[in-house]
């Protein structure tokens, strides 16, 4: 099969049999595709426990990305149970070999102390190559670490900045970060497209919440606007 027959078949119906098939020959890739979409339930019935299974194979196969999902697997309890200690493991090795959304995973334990000791200026260092890798969601958290004071002194400028990048990013929570600081400057209307962004973006827990937050706000014009812009990002 020529590359542009297979971009053709992977488009087309057959694509989940195709994908399955490239799996049980051994090619890791469609292994953890395959994962995904069994964890899913995509073109297929979800089955996290098999999804699991087929992380574990591409795994061992060094796939970085399955590792990572081991991982994940581990730690959400998606088809194996819970197993902090071994999540936090799986994503140490795949951060070591270079994985962004790894390093954030791995850093995430560090800092809430999850299947390993807390460890928040090590969480921070990962967080930052994570960060300087391009990944949104890892530049989010290191301006919380900012905002907060975690393992490095309060600093709301460099928390704004932070949030700017991530929300410029993609990270939906980066949107929502970048629109309240610019709220607590008194730029709401310059908030608003933001908000609007972060709605588009998050899922339908984080709209519950930002729409709580809205609603709690001393502030009319945030408080009405905002969620105006809630629901007009919400229909995107």
């Amino acid at each position: 099969m020529s590359p542009g027959e297979a971009r053709e078949a992977l488009a087309g119906p057959g694509r989940a049999a195709l994908i399955r098939e490239a799996a049980e020959a051994g090619i890791a890739d469609a292994q953890a595709v395959l994962g995904q979409m069994l964890l899913d339930g995509v073109e297929m019935a979800k089955d996290a426990r098999a999804g699991f299974g087929w992380f574990v194979r591409a795994a061992a196969q060094e796939h970085v990305p399955a590792l990572n999902m081991v991982g994940r697997c581990y730690d959400l309890g998606w088809g194996v149970a819970v197993d902090k200690a071994r999540a936090a493991a799986c994503f140490r090795v795949a951060a070591e070999r270079g994985l962004p959304e790894a390093m954030y995973n791995y850093a995430t334990s560090l800092a809430l102390g999850e299947g390993i000791e807390q460890d928040r200026a090590a969480a921070l260092a990962w967080l930052r190559k994570a960060a300087a890798l391009g990944f949104a969601k890892a530049e989010n958290f290191v301006g919380s670490f900012h905002e907060d004071g975690w393992a490095t002194p309060r600093d709301l400028l460099a928390a704004a900045q932070c949030y700017a990048r991530a929300a410029h990013g993609g990270d939906f929570r980066g949107c929502f970060n970048h629109a309240r600081m610019l709220a607590m400057k008194g730029r709401v209307r310059e908030a608003l497209p933001w908000i609007a962004k972060a709605a588009a973006l998050g899922h339908a827990r984080f709209r519950g919440q930002l729409r709580d937050w809205l609603a709690a706000q001393e502030d009319a014009e945030l408080r009405v606007r905002g969620t105006a812009a809630l629901d007009r990002g919400a229909r995107c």
